[in-house]
């Protein structure tokens, strides 16, 4: 997914299936859109690290399917 933030800002940030995304943009995001408060968006692939933001500085969200056999192995 890839979140298009107020003043040109992108950040990428992978869900390991459409339903966590799911999950996470109708309980975290659709109910605070349009709220300056704070919301964690979670980072599942960077150990120790979270990044939060304003949902009312969200201008446009990218999903992109990922398939297996495209992923890089590690």
């Amino acid at each position: 997914m890839h979140l298009l933030i107020d003043g040109g800002h992108r950040e990428e940030v992978r869900f390991a299936t459409i339903q966590e995304f799911q999950k996470w943009y109708s309980s975290e995001l659709v109910p605070k859109a349009s709220s300056n408060d704070f919301i964690t968006v979670p980072i599942k692939n960077i150990q120790g690290e979270y990044m939060v933001l304003r949902p009312s500085r969200v201008l446009g969200i990218r999903v992109e399917p990922v398939f297996s056999s495209s992923m890089e192995r590690f």
